[in-house]
């Protein structure tokens, strides 16, 4: 059987499996008795090991096999579940995770596992209980090899046609079997091992009727067995011989079918029977058929889902772009034309246009569960080489984020959960001195406002010790003495985000918080968010990241500067403003304005961009733009307000990548280019 149709397929439900092993085995940890959780971790190894199997991939399919030996004595009660036991558990998942994923990398999916092998080998012997394993696995596959022979199987009945076709079949050497399958209790994906029994039988001759129909047999409309009648020319033991290859399922009779058993009268006496029961109940009937309809409605809504490549979105989003670059310039023409009708075609294409970029852009989204999920596992490993004890508590996993910048955030938040493990939470004894329990919390959150996701990581730590951070920035000359003086709690902690800041020196304080942060904070800087700091000494910190919904498509205001135009993200603006030029003050060498009380400082875009050109002085009045990164807030100076409008974001390559204050650029209705400001690094 050719796989490589279903290597897709299989990365994807493998990956699903180990997962949920991971997830599983750390509930199994901390509840050792409930042989729920060994049932549910068992069930995945099993199908994986089926699955693996069937594709060839024999080196998972052995390794999964040990674990399920030793998952066996567990739930049998022959082996207790202890740290030691489930570590060499935790690390045959990690080895298959390392095959599956040199497997969607295009090896071959081999790994040296003859270690692990001999572990796993030496916790099943040490139960001593390792022959009734084997005699009760043999007692099982007995009983499935008996019941095999005396399966009920789902009716197959042929009209005239399929008769004839039977008969004519016959005459030319063909056989008719009635192939029954059944699928094991466990089987996740039952549609899919449909169309794999479907695809093997349809190789070996052809498929004139099955039962349930396939649409019921698509839709997942039937117990676990479904019956096929199959005209061919190979025998019945090479037919079963390949089904069975098929994973999950359980059991094969392949039985031809007797003509002279199947009679046009017996067809058309059932016919009538049928036809009898109708007319006698024609209201129950149709109560039942509408009941049925509902159902299979029902069932077919919950299950219209498939699996895109996600490369197909990007060129679907790709192409969306350039239509809403067309669209500006459609909306620019008719707003010179003045053409009623053409303007209400441009409105209608604007609306249509917006509905389906919510679409496309709901179809990129992914939840961030699938960044979180890798934390658990992490944060024990981590707190057993610390020596620390360690709760990890997930909230809002379901929060959707774009897939471009989840494939971003996953190492800024690795990074920022192992700085929280290593230098926030203290060890237990630290804890009980204080007063705390020893076991420390750490929390990851997320959740939407607006048009931002906002991921939090809190922890019930030392906090920020204020004195020694601000002692090693003023050392560093990150800031100065007076500055420090009037620096607040949030302010002294952000100085950990600095570039330069370390505390390699004092690594083993609890307070020197820091090692690497100003990379997390470039990355997310990157990405079109911030990220703040709030800490208690002795009592934790929270970091809170902020990023956009999405990166591709964003609104801006378009401003004017020497008759070119600029773009300024909606995200980063508070508000615009026209202000008097005789309210422009100075301080320490910097043009400042007293906005809404507070002293904002102001940039002349002309200046920072090299354009010439000053402001005339004589002007009276100044368009300012107030925009924020975090609580730091600056007024950008332009010559006019332009507009707000949609944009499509494109980069300018790698050969323009250190344009400062740059971000990107966009094509406008008119054609001409317009660079995007970076707001982030002008106030930085």
């Amino acid at each position: 059987m050719d796989t490589n149709q279903y290597l897709e397929m299989f990365i994807d439900e493998s990956k699903e499996h180990i997962q949920a092993c991971n997830e599983h085995l750390l509930e199994l940890e901390k509840n050792p008795e409930d042989l729920g959780i060994v049932n549910e971790i068992f069930r995945s190894a099993h199908t994986l090991k089926g699955m693996s199997a069937t594709m060839g991939y024999e080196d998972i399919a052995d390794l999964t096999h040990k674990m399920e030996n030793v998952l066996d004595a567990i739930r049998n009660a022959k082996i207790l579940v202890t740290t030691e036991i489930l570590d060499v558990v935790f690390k045959a998942v990690d080895y298959l995770e390392e095959m599956v994923v040199d497997i969607a990398s295009g090896g071959s999916g081999k790994k040296d596992v003859s270690a692990l092998v001999n572990a796993l080998n030496l916790i099943e012997a040490g139960s001593s209980l390792e022959s009734l394993a084997t005699s009760e696995t043999a007692a099982t596959k007995e009983a499935v090899e008996t019941d095999n022979s005396s399966i009920q199987k789902p009716a197959l009945r042929f009209d005239d046609y399929e008769m004839t076709v039977i008969s004519q079949s016959a005459e030319q050497g063909f056989s008719t079997y009635d192939v029954t399958v059944q699928l094991r209790d466990d089987c996740l994906l039952k549609a899919a091992r449909v169309f794999m029994v479907f695809e093997i039988l349809e190789k070996a001759g052809e498929i004139i009727k099955s039962e349930p129909n396939v649409q019921y047999l698509e839709n997942e409309e039937f117990d676990q067995m479904f019956s096929i009648a199959l005209i061919t020319k190979e025998d019945a033991d090479t037919l079963k011989a390949k089904v069975m290859k098929v994973s999950e399922v359980e059991i094969v009779s392949v039985d031809q079918i007797d003509l002279e058993s199947i009679t046009k009268d017996k067809v058309a006496s059932a016919a009538e029977t049928v036809k009898e029961t109708v007319s006698n109940d024609v209201g129950k009937q149709q109560e039942v058929v509408a009941q049925k309809g509902k159902k299979s409605a029902a069932v077919q809504s919950g299950n219209k889902t498939i699996r895109v490549n996600i490369d197909r979105l990007d060129v679907l989003m790709n192409l969306f772009e350039e239509l809403v670059i067309d669209r500006g310039r459609l909306q620019s023409i008719a707003t010179e034309l003045h053409n009623p009708e053409l303007n209400e075609t441009v409105e209608r294409m604007t609306r249509i246009s917006g509905d389906l970029q919510n679409i496309i852009l709901n179809m990129r989204m992914i939840p961030v569960e699938t960044v979180f999920n890798r934390f658990p596992k992490m944060v024990r490993t981590l707190a057993r080489d610390l020596d620390k004890k360690i709760n990890l508590e997930i909230i809002g996993a379901e929060t959707e984020l774009d897939r471009t910048v989840i494939d971003e955030i996953g190492d800024p938040l690795v990074h920022l959960i192992r700085n929280a493990l290593d230098h926030g939470v203290e060890s237990p004894a630290e804890r009980r001195a204080k007063g705390k329990p020893e076991e420390g919390t750490v929390t990851l959150r997320a959740y939407h406002s607006g048009n931002h996701v906002f991921i939090e990581l809190e922890d019930d730590g030392a906090g920020v010790n204020r004195e020694r951070v601000l002692a090693k920035a003023i050392k560093n000359g990150i800031v100065t003495e007076e500055a420090s003086a009037s620096m607040t709690d949030r302010q002294v902690a952000e100085l950990i985000l600095s570039s330069g800041f370390s505390t390699a020196e004092v690594i083993s304080d609890v307070s020197g918080r820091g090692v690497g942060l100003d990379v997390v904070k470039n990355t997310i800087e990157s990405l079109g968010g911030y990220i703040s700091i709030e800490s208690t000494e002795g009592q934790g910190s929270l970091f809170q990241v902020q990023l956009p919904l999405t990166l591709s498509i964003i609104s801006v205001m378009l401003v004017e500067l020497n008759s070119e135009i600029y773009a300024v993200p909606l995200s980063s603006i508070i508000e615009t403003a026209i202000i008097q030029t005789s309210d422009i003050m100075n301080a320490h060498n910097q043009k400042v304005i007293d906005f809404r009380g507070n002293i904002v400082p102001l940039v002349n875009l002309k200046e920072t961009f090299e354009m010439g050109g000053e402001q005339d002085a004589t002007d009276d009045l100044q368009s300012v733009v107030i925009v924020r990164k975090g609580e730091r807030i600056a007024g950008l100076i332009v010559d006019s307000f332009i507009g707000q409008q949609e944009i499509v974001l494109k980069s300018l390559g790698n050969y323009l990548q250190s344009v400062f204050a740059i971000s990107g650029a966009t094509i406008l209705g008119n054609g001409q280019v317009a660079l995007i400001i970076d707001c982030n690094a002008l106030i930085k």
